[in-house]
């Protein structure tokens, strides 16, 4: 039986009630009518506006949904739903799916649910009916306790739908905070993403963007130049790259899809399906016990030397093997996710070869973020330390350095994952307890025998301390010299946090990786109870 279904799937209902009274009378005849139907949903409005897509280097909604999943996993919910919006001419356009594939299937064997915006299909503007099917796999991920990947490429709200359209947003919204901290959530940003639109990523924990192809901003380049006479193009104003480097709303920026997809299944792969579950563990051929003696060459003595704390990481980790969150924003600080021993962990660590490693606004909201991913989701902490102090200066005060280092501060205080902190050279100041001290409640606390930990550099204090000593010698200089030298030497040597308890241990670098090891080990099964309260107040 030949069963006829109309190619532009946008008939109008009068049509649609003559095709019905035209239905195949028997099953064999509807199962071919539904096999046509579905055909008809997947591949799209027309074969014109499929080469559209692929002519502005992108894929389509299902070639996408096709990288991220194992092959032949992915089970679609709702492709047969349609809008019923009338007005502007939207009842004689009804496409299958409403311009959003929603659905399940698995990465690398686990469950993961996902949408993909269709821009062929209403530029992949959300309507009421596009927004209840993202409803509705939201609310199933929240259900399942799995992941939650969104492939967006949507030209915004539905104008003709009106206020219907901006409701569906706010659905989106309160689900994203909703299943926050439950469920990982990621966003992909694989076309435009405007308006109201670009809240629900920014709600996410993670953002992918693709590189000359999407941008994010809340209002466009014309409305800018209109109110305020500024010129500028769309990625200039809301590309991967400036928000990859410069706002630090994309936490991983590619150059293409493919690459940015294959990257998202391996962070999937490095996170639990929710917050009641542990990270997988992944086999490794990595020995716990292999020394580091590259390390005794790697990190100079003198604290004013800088060196790349990429390559510390790189030395300490199963097989060198790391991947960086935000690594273009805030590079004075470091947060990567990696695993010792096939156990993931996160690592915040400062960066000497960028600002000398000093927190700053940027640095400290950076990592501030990625401490309390990682608590929410049972992610170990390791910090690094490295670090001179805060950054100095009237646009760090004046833009609240105050609030964001307390950020930071409050990240870790409230963290009750397991946390290990290694000091490798200076910590001075406020930054040496923000960076995960032991006062503030690290579980241990280790040190390399060229660590400095002050109140600040032994410059700066002999300055203070003996300014009228200096200032009455008969040689400044050397008065200042001395007196310096004997600052360090009774309150700098090496050993004066081990001997106040302040450190749990001052170990030989060679030996780092083992002792990393064997501490995750002990404490794989920490247990930590926070008061009782509906929630905290962090500084904003």
């Amino acid at each position: 039986m030949t069963t006829t279904i109309d190619p532009s799937a946008s008939a109008s209902p009068a049509a649609h009630a003559a095709s019905d009274a035209a239905a195949p009378a028997d099953v064999r005849g509807r199962v071919v009518e539904l096999h046509a139907l579905r055909e008809l949903a997947r591949s799209g409005p027309s074969e014109k506006a499929t080469e559209a897509q692929h002519a502005k280097g992108k894929l389509t909604a299902h070639e996408r949904l096709a990288l991220l999943f194992d092959e032949g996993t992915f089970c679609e919910v709702e492709q047969l739903r349609r809008h019923r919006a009338t007005g502007f001419g939207l009842e004689d356009k009804r496409p299958y799916t409403d311009g959003v594939i929603t659905g399940w299937g698995l990465v690398d064997g686990r469950t993961v649910f996902a949408f993909a915006h269709d821009f062929r299909i209403f530029g992949g503007a959300l309507g009421e009916a596009h927004a209840t099917k993202i409803h509705k796999i939201m609310d199933m991920a929240i259900s399942a306790g799995a992941p939650l990947v969104s492939l967006n490429d949507g030209a915004g709200a539905r104008i003709q739908e009106g206020v219907s359209a901006l409701a569906g947003y706010g659905g989106i919204f309160q689900r994203n905070t909703r299943a926050s901290g439950a469920i990982p959530q990621i966003s992909v940003m694989l076309g435009p993403c405007a308006g109201g639109a670009a809240y629900s990523p920014a709600l996410t924990d993670f953002v992918f963007m693709v590189r000359e192809t999407s941008q994010m901003f809340i209002t466009g380049p014309d409305v800018v130049k209109a109110v305020t006479g500024e010129e500028i193009t769309q990625n200039g104003l809301g590309g991967a790259d400036v928000h990859a480097e410069t706002s630090g709303v994309a936490h991983f920026a590619y150059d293409d899809e493919e690459t940015c997809i294959a990257e998202v299944r391996y962070l999937i792969g490095m996170l639990p399906s929710n917050n009641r579950q542990d990270p997988p563990v992944q086999p490794t051929r990595d020995p716990a016990d292999r020394r580091n003696d590259r390390l005794l060459d790697l990190v100079p003595l003198d604290g004013n030397r800088p060196y790349d704390m990429h390559e510390v990481i790189e030395e300490l980790v199963d097989d060198g093997d790391c991947l960086e969150v935000h690594e273009r924003w805030a590079r004075n600080i470091i947060c990567a996710m990696a695993r010792l021993d096939g156990q993931v962990v996160g690592i915040v660590a400062n960066q000497p070869q960028s600002l000398a490693g000093v927190l700053d606004i940027g640095a400290s909201e950076k990592a501030a973020r990625f401490v309390q991913m990682c608590d929410a989701f049972n992610i170990p902490i390791i910090t690094l330390l490295d670090v001179p102090g805060f950054l100095p200066g009237v646009d760090q005060e004046h833009g609240g350095i105050i609030r964001h280092g307390a950020k930071l501060l409050y990240a870790y205080c409230n963290a009750t994952v397991p946390r290990i902190s290694l000091i490798l050279r200076k910590a001075y100041g406020g930054a040496y307890i923000v960076m995960d001290s032991q006062s503030i409640g690290a579980d241990l606390t280790y040190a390399w025998p060229t660590n400095e930990i002050a109140v600040m550099g032994a410059e700066g204090a002999a300055n203070v301390i003996f300014r009228r000593q200096i200032a009455a010698a008969e040689d400044p200089e050397a008065m200042r010299a001395r007196m310096v030298e004997e600052y360090r030497t009774e309150l700098m040597h090496p050993y004066y946090a081990a001997e106040r308890g302040l450190v749990d241990d001052v170990i030989d670098p060679a030996e780092t990786r083992e002792v990393l090891v064997r501490s995750l080990a002990m404490l794989r099964n920490k247990h930590a109870d926070l008061p009782s309260r509906k929630h905290g107040n962090p500084p904003q």
